[in-house]
């Protein structure tokens, strides 16, 4: 996940000057990352993140928009808990606070999707929940086939507000349910680099596009390697088998074959794995590949009809499959 990691440090340290773009993020990530609790009848606001310098960030944004005292815990790694934990957590005016990043409505009722302020505002807004959301419960894997840009969402109102709010930035993302969790997810890899660049994690994208481009060149090298050695295979097993035909040709035809049709049948017997190509320049004078191709299929029809009229084997009954290379396809 070193992706991840990089891209979160990115954007933990990204200037952004614009309030809403500011709120919107802050939103996000305690819409994703927070939780509110009644301790003595109030609210508390918390927020359980897994970077310093993201927790560094949301608790500069709550106390400069909001004008709000946050405290910072940290929480070593014990039992299920793996990895060392970051708290941002305000508990007086935590009501108020809940009721100005839209996780409670005017009611004080419990608000399921996002707030109006990021699923109706402006672009630059929309970039940043989707900011703030992946600072808090985001993924990155590397290019490939599992190459993927996710969010592990609350609730599926708050995966379908995101994917409007990717649509909203011209980047297509799907919602799906996997593993008991609603997730956000992103596969095409000009979509991931759209929205990481839209985001503001602009060397992350660079790191990501070399990977990208790395795995297409050595997997399209691989392909071709693949397919370069399966024609190779499949014209020596091919040649093999014709120089057992011509053999048994020259034996049916005897003293009747013609000298030029002859020539090519030498030349494919004193060098049976060789392809059309190489016979033609060995020829003398040389030869085009047709031309020897032409050749040794007049030599075997000869052949073949004049086994038919001896009631004898011809030259395809001769071929023996144990003496040619593999086949391409592993089959022999």
């Amino acid at each position: 996940m070193a992706l991840t990691a990089d891209a979160k440090e990115e954007l933990s340290h990204l200037e952004v000057t614009r309030p809403s773009a500011r709120k919107a993020e802050a939103s996000a990530m305690l819409r994703f990352a927070g939780g509110l609790h009644l301790v003595g009848g109030q609210v508390v606001v918390e927020a359980e993140l897994d970077s310093a310098a993201v927790a560094r960030r949301l608790h500069g944004i709550i106390a400069e928009m909001y004008g709000h005292r946050a405290e910072l815990a940290v929480l070593a790694p014990s039992g299920i808990r793996r990895s060392t934990r970051y708290i941002v957590r305000v508990e007086r005016e935590g009501g108020m606070l809940a009721r100005q990043t839209g996780l409670l409505d005017s009611r004080g009722r419990p608000v399921r999707g996002m707030p109006p302020a990021v699923v109706g505002g402006a672009a630059v807004d929309a970039e940043a929940a989707w900011r703030g959301a992946f600072l808090a419960r985001g993924s990155l894997t590397e290019p490939g086939r599992s190459a993927a840009l996710e969010l592990f969402c609350p609730g599926p109102e708050v995966a379908l507000a995101m994917v409007g709010a990717a649509r909203r930035l011209g980047v297509a993302a799907k919602a799906r349910e996997a593993r008991g969790g609603d997730r956000v997810v992103l596969r095409d890899g000009d979509a991931i680099s759209a929205l990481l660049t839209r985001m503001g994690a602009h060397r992350t994208v660079l790191t990501w596009e070399e990977h990208r481009t790395r795995r297409e060149v050595r997997a399209t090298a691989h392909r071709l390697a693949n397919f370069d050695d399966a024609n190779l295979r499949r014209s020596a097993r091919a040649a093999v088998a014709a120089g057992q035909r011509v053999q048994r040709a020259l034996e049916i035809l005897g003293d009747e074959v013609p000298e030029h049709l002859l020539s090519a049948g030498r030349l494919r017997l004193e060098n049976r794995q060789a392809s059309l190509e190489e016979l033609g320049r060995l020829a003398d004078p040389p030869l085009t590949k047709d031309a020897v191709a032409g050749r040794i299929r007049r030599l075997l029809a000869m052949a073949d009809k004049r086994a038919e009229e001896l009631g004898v084997p011809g030259t395809e009954e001769v071929v023996d499959e144990d003496q040619l290379p593999p086949s391409p396809d592993g089959r022999d």
